[in-house]
């Protein structure tokens, strides 16, 4: 067994850097974690271990589990990098989502589950282990909730000495492959956090805080490479506004409770039929409460300690004096930001082109053969997307009408018969079997039937995750009115590509022969390459690719990640178009970018382009809370008193960095209509609205602009409640 920990894989060099920016870990150690990464996270070779079930009280399982375990903890002890050593590991995780799972493994399961609990615990890190959705978590692990709404789902701890934690409070819904396209406000966020916390969560990791790239081949089957790009901070590391603001807002409103949270002296009691409270009391001097409003329709008007508070629908106030509401869940103070994809660079010249056309092999030149169809995975290992499956027969006559019919489990196929393409069909995350029908072209005499299985990314989820089975599964050709059935006869097989087996993605010398000159007619398994700069500046790269249909795209030799532009979502869109470009996988010139098209793309289309900020946008009433800073009170970080800030409800607009207000795009105090995607002036506006915002932002990186009549010059409609809404550009 041999461990990679080289480059981005380096595991030590990223906590430290967790730990120089004063961030804690908790560590999931898995080994199973699912997570829509290919196999979730085991490596295939175990597959192949005799007699192991996966994931159960199985000893060959075990050990490569326990072994596994014990070489990371070792490592990072050597770093001394735990909570109990000085280091930042706070928490630890041993499996992933098992109660998800136990049932299935009948009275294999729970033995597993203590097995796991009592190798991890003795493993004696010094800081806590944690199962998530393991209601049975024997002590002292700790069992934590996943999911949308912990604060409503989870029973909690099982055990008066454990505390209530949260390992994933997701913050939107992962992307597949066919499926519909879903987010999460920040809204929906900031009420099941607060609401956590309010029935005595101590601990809520969000899931994912940071969006990221699947690059190379890691997601798993039917994930596109894009993952979580609306978290917090972007794929790009871009801020997702407004929930990096408002969760920002929600973070520091708890942390103003923070003492009498700690005293753990609270009460719950009702306020109304779906309203309750939350009251945290250390003594007569310090007091937090949390106002929860659980109707999704209506506002409510509660009466807490002798004053009244307005609650929007499915909301949460939260009071860290127990007077004043510091935060409201329902109302976004932080501004919304629109990110806009630049192009930079068009591949738009044949002559900046060159391809390479795959080779379709047959059945005479295949090296491994079988009476029947073999199951993708357990063929190629996880070496390869690809596995050809290959068969031969005789025609006694041409131009007969033939029918060829292929059912398949994984996930793409492409047929081809006497080296020409016939078509192509895929399965769906949700529906991963399907079957492709096309008239055959024969000829008399010998035919040759080639069909390339395609697996995007392994399974990741659910019980004996070995036993998966993937690719051809029948293959019959209809010929008149006799129907042959090839599914148990001699087939001939080639694993991967012939363009992966020469390395066509690196720019050696030995593939330079392998390469001609772009030939403009797109055809099917088509390798192409071409050189480019990296754009000037600091914003995240990414290419456009757009026009072209399914694949895996390099940049000097490494993997971007898949694409599959050609399926479409139930809007006719493709679920994904750019593929980011770390910037680090760049030079400032001569970058190589390699394409495989599996469809019929068409490179001069695709383009390269750098991802920014270029609008910001606030919309703020009268009735929101000031800005969470304004609160007067001991600084939670220094312990020193802030300044006195003002405590008005304001719309705040901050640029990314390096960049400017440049123009005020609308901007109305009043009754303003619509939000901040789609806008226009009321019945009440204040005609000085613009001049208002264009003085206290142009040309500034941020301003602050209060939501009042004064800061106005008068009201423009008395009576009526106001809000302030500014749409800027940044430049």
């Amino acid at each position: 067994m041999q461990y990679d920990f080289s480059g981005r894989k380096d595991l030590v060099r990223f906590i430290k850097e967790v730990n120089a920016q004063g961030l804690y870990v908790c560590l999931r150690i898995g080994p199973f974690i699912e997570s829509e990464w290919t196999y979730g996270g085991l490596p295939f070779w175990l597959h192949d271990v005799p007699g192991i079930v996966f994931r159960s009280d199985n000893k060959p399982f075990k050990y490569h589990m326990e072994r596994y375990a014990k070489m990371i903890v070792k490592m990072l002890k050597a770093e001394k990098l735990y909570a109990s050593q000085g280091g930042p590991i706070i928490l630890s995780q041993i499996e992933n989502e098992y109660g998800n799972v136990e049932a299935a493994f009948h009275e294999k399961g729970p033995p597993y589950v203590k097995w796991a609990a009592k190798m991890a615990v003795g493993l004696h890190t010094g800081v806590p282990w944690v199962m998530c959705k393991q209601d049975d978590a024997p002590d002292p692990v700790i069992n934590a909730c996943n999911g949308l709404r912990c604060g409503e789902t989870f029973s909690g701890p099982n055990s008066p000495r454990k505390p209530a934690i949260w390992t994933e409070n997701w913050t939107s819904v992962y992307q597949t492959y066919g499926k519909e396209t879903r987010s999460r406000s920040a809204e929906d966020i900031a009420f099941h956090a607060a609401l956590f916390i309010a029935k005595g969560g101590s601990f809520v990791n969000y899931y994912m805080y940071h969006g990221g790239t699947n690059f190379g081949r890691t997601a798993a089957e039917y994930v596109p490479t894009s993952y979580y790009d609306q978290a917090p901070l972007d794929e790009y590391g871009l801020l997702r506004q407004p929930k990096h603001g408002h969760l920002k807002e929600l973070h520091a409103a708890i942390k103003l409770c923070r003492k009498p949270l700690l005293s753990r002296k609270w009460i719950n009691f009702s306020l109304g039929q779906l309203q309750e409270a939350f009251a945290f009391e250390r003594n007569s001097d310090e007091c937090a409460a949390f106002l929860v409003n659980h109707d999704g329709r209506s506002n409510a008007t509660v009466h807490f300690k002798g004053s009244s508070y307005k609650l929007p629908p499915k909301s949460i106030s939260i009071l860290p004096d127990c007077k004043t509401v510091a935060f409201n869940t329902a109302q976004v103070s932080t501004q919304y930001g629109t990110r806009l994809a630049t192009r930079r660079h068009k591949f738009d010249s044949i002559e900046q082109w060159k391809e390479y056309k795959e080779y379709i092999p047959s059945f005479d030149k295949s090296s491994l053969r079988a009476n029947m169809l073999l199951e993708h995975m357990n063929t190629t290992k996880d070496s390869s997307d690809y596995l050809w499956y290959t068969f031969r027969f005789h025609q006694n006559s041409s131009n007969a009408h033939s029918v060829l019919t292929v059912n398949s489990l994984g996930h793409n196929l492409h047929a081809f018969v006497n080296g020409e393409f016939i078509g192509s069909a895929h399965g769906s995350h949700e529906n991963k079997s399907f079957t492709l029908q096309r008239s055959l072209p024969l000829k008399r005499g010998t035919n040759y039937v080639s069909l390339l299985s395609v697996m995007t990314g392994l399974p990741d989820a659910g019980a004996y995750l070995e036993r998966r089975v993937a690719g051809l599964r029948r293959v019959t050709i209809q010929r008149q009115h006799e129907l042959h059935d090839f599914t148990t006869y001699l087939w001939g097989y080639k694993v991967g590509l012939s363009g992966e087996n020469i390395q066509l993605h690196r720019n050696n010398a030995s593939v330079k022969a392998y390469w001609s000159r772009y030939a403009s007619s797109s055809r099917p398994l088509t390798w192409y390459k071409t050189i480019f700069d990296a754009p000037a500046g600091n914003d995240p790269v990414a290419l456009n690719l757009a026009s072209m249909g399914k694949g895996e795209a390099w940049v000097n030799g490494r993997s971007i990640g898949r694409y599959w532009v050609s399926f479409l979502d139930s809007d006719g869109k493709p679920y994904q178009t750019w593929n980011h470009i770390p910037r680090s996988f760049l030079k400032p010139s001569g970058n190589l970018l390699v394409i495989l098209e599996e469809e019929r793309g068409n490179p001069l289309g695709i383009s390269l382009g750098t991802m920014s900020i270029t609008k910001i946008c606030g919309h703020v009433s009268i009735s929101h809370p000031p800005p969470v800073i304004s609160w007067q009170g001991e600084n939670q970080i220094t312990g020193t008193r802030k300044r006195k800030y003002g405590r008005r409800p304001k719309v705040q607009l901050r640029c990314p960095r390096g960049r400017k207000i440049s123009s005020v795009l609308f901007s109305s105090f009043g009754t303003p209509s619509g939000d901040c995607e789609t806008y226009a002036i009321g019945s009440c506006h204040a005609s000085n609205s613009r001049a208002t915002v264009e003085k206290a932002c142009l040309g500034k990186e941020r301003c602050s602009i209060p939501v009042s009549s004064k800061n106005f010059k008068g009201d423009p409609c008395p009576g009526i409640a106001k809000s302030l809404l500014v749409d800027a550009k940044c430049a």
